[in-house]
């Protein structure tokens, strides 16, 4: 009977997270259009899906290593191009990584407190929003929470010795997704290891040397073959300068996040690093509801059991969540490159297991007035965070945030005196507090849920949607019929179909004709590829047909980095050819002239 409840309640809790996250995302259409069409192109040429090309003609891939497109490029040609079949994966990425989050912390704190862990995952804002878009964070989540887990597995006196080497290669899954992001769990998962691990110092070192190797190996394959695949018969590596995998890891989307010396990029567009970033404006409702229940809780269960063995799996756990979160938080706060909001979602899982793990520490211990004092001031804590964050959006659902503060007085008065209530008025007041504590969050997300989101930097709550600064610099256009019928004329006779700067701009015209188009520049339009020698070479070999007029070129972001190849594209495209106006958008067509323009 204990094991039916038991798996009931993780089925009933998977059951619904897959609702949440796969009801209605259809109405998200493309999503991230730039992703979405290298889905597309994944699902015409092998080519394109192993490097992660823009588009089938392999000019450009993304500024991403490619294996969340993997997975989407695979669905895609299973299933056909459409936004089920590029948004159904993450979703059910989302619904693994809660399962595996709850499988970790029950193997520690028991089965009510995996599932709380994973209810507090799946209900984070940031994870609604993430779980429902095709950016690579799925992808990463999922793999960081496998690595957490098994390295928990790991750290047993009967573990085999290939459950940490299992850690690293998922965290060399997350690092093809993602590139360095992945690292930031590195060293809580190590230091917990080296410390806690039921096993000789000998036996521990030799074990993370082990899960180095294949850390190493899983992350590093991939490397070695593009840095070995000749340049000419693969697409040029989008957000590299000089057309290197090594420079995009370790530069554009390596330190040059931290640093904010990101060749080619366009710097942070939140300018608001600092201590209080996790709380602020753009960040705030997507992940900071539950961060200080976190970790008090954590810090409150490392106290508690501070006597414990070394080898003490409860607080080993509690160790390696509030490292995951301290660390993660920590970077994520002063960053001084580019760092999105929805980049918060690596923060979910921590905050889930940490909240799960201390709080039920804590209500083991609610006869103790310092344990029932704590529980009372997460809860009061917690109110205030969500009055504040509600507030921000003050025409949304007002008596929310009224209500919440009310729950949360009364609960924290109550749970002061837990421990001498009878049994069951004592659950109904944990209940109660509970509610009380995650109506903000969860409200947020059903919210989120309920909205469609669009472009490339998607936002949390009843007034997310479009993803993009004003102007929409990184949302796809939706051409017309006529534009759309134009650009596939006698497309058969060319490489690609059309030119446009910026891949974001590239893959509207690309997913609404199904045809290659080439994103001059990469994303940011700021790659050397083509160059415009390039550029004038296809023209003359008639390899593209039609260029289109706009993308990039001219936003008021301030002085950007890079290569000017794009801008001098479009002025020589300008110059040579003959403008044309099809559903309000300028085109030229370069098959007309091509001998003198070469």
């Amino acid at each position: 009977m204990i094991s039916a409840r038991r798996y009931g309640g993780l089925a009933v809790l998977l059951l619904a997270t897959a609702v949440l996250y796969i009801w209605n995302l259809g109405a998200s259409g493309w999503a991230n259009a730039f992703y979405s069409a290298a889905a597309q192109a994944g699902s015409e040429s092998w080519t394109a899906w192993l490097f992660g090309s823009s588009d089938a003609g392999n000019a450009i891939t993304v500024d991403k290593t490619p294996a969340a497109l993997w997975v989407t490029g695979l669905s895609t040609r299973l299933f056909g191009v459409n936004s089920w079949s590029i948004l159904v994966p993450q979703a059910l990425a989302g619904v693994a990584a809660v399962a595996m989050l709850y499988a970790a912390v029950c193997r520690v704190s028991g089965p009510r407190a995996g599932l709380l862990a994973g209810a507090v995952l799946a209900l984070t804002p940031a994870a609604a929003l993430m779980f429902r878009f095709n950016n690579p964070d799925a992808l990463l989540v999922l793999s960081l929470v496998v690595a957490a887990c098994f390295t928990q597995r790991a750290l047993d006196r009967d573990a085999a010795w290939w459950w940490l080497p299992l850690a690293g290669a998922a965290v060399g899954v997350g690092f093809l997704a993602k590139m360095l992001q992945a690292f930031l769990v590195l060293p809580a998962l190590a230091a917990v290891f080296l410390f806690a691990a039921d096993a000789p110092m000998r036996a521990r070192l030799m074990r993370l040397a082990a899960a180095a190797g294949a850390l190493i190996v899983s992350a590093g394959w991939y490397l070695l073959l593009v840095a070995l695949w000749p340049a000419g018969a693969r697409p040029y590596i989008g957000g590299s300068q000089h057309n290197s995998i090594v420079e995009l890891a370790l530069g554009y989307n390596g330190l040059g996040r931290l640093t904010g010396d990101e060749t080619g990029g366009l710097g942070n567009l939140n300018q608001d690093a600092g201590w209080a970033r996790l709380f602020g404006v753009e960040m705030g409702t997507h992940i900071a509801w539950l961060i200080p229940a976190a970790v008090i809780a954590i810090i409150a269960g490392l106290v508690i059991t501070r006597r414990a063995p070394r080898t003490d799996t409860t607080r080993a756990a509690l160790l390696l969540w509030g490292g995951w979160l301290a660390v993660t938080a920590v970077v994520f706060s002063f960053a001084n490159g580019i760092l999105h909001a929805y980049y918060s979602v690596a923060l979910a899982p921590a905050v889930g297991a940490g909240v799960a793990i201390g709080t039920t520490l804590l209500w083991r211990h609610r006869s103790d007035i310092r344990a029932a004092t704590t529980l009372s001031g997460i809860v009061m804590i917690t109110a205030v965070l969500a009055y504040i964050l509600l507030q921000r959006d003050s025409q949304w659902l007002p008596w929310l945030r009224v209500a919440v503060v009310v729950v949360a007085i009364a609960c924290a008065v109550l749970l002061l005196v837990v421990g001498r209530l009878p049994r069951q008025v004592g659950v109904a007041v944990g209940v109660l507090a509970l509610v009380g504590a995650v109506a903000g969050p969860v409200a947020f997300s059903l919210a989120t849920v309920a909205a469609p989101h669009s472009g490339a930097m998607p936002s949390v709550g009843p007034s997310g949607g479009r993803g993009g600064p004003p102007g929409g610099m990184f949302d796809a256009p939706k051409p017309g019929a006529e534009l759309t019928a134009a650009l596939r004329q006698d497309a058969d006779d060319y490489t690609w179909a059309a030119a446009a700067v910026g891949s974001s701009n590239a893959a509207g015209y690309q997913l609404a004709t199904g045809l290659p188009v080439m994103a001059v520049g990469g994303f940011n339009g700021t790659d050397p590829a083509p160059t415009l020698e390039q550029f004038q070479s296809y023209v003359a070999q008639r390899r593209i047909h039609w260029f289109v007029k706009g993308g990039m070129l001219g936003f008021g972001f301030g002085t950007r980095s890079g290569s000017d190849a794009a801008e001098q594209i479009q002025r020589w495209v300008a110059a040579n050819f003959t403008p044309r106006v099809v559903d309000g958008t300028t085109v030229y067509d370069l098959s007309r002239g091509f001998t003198a323009a070469a």
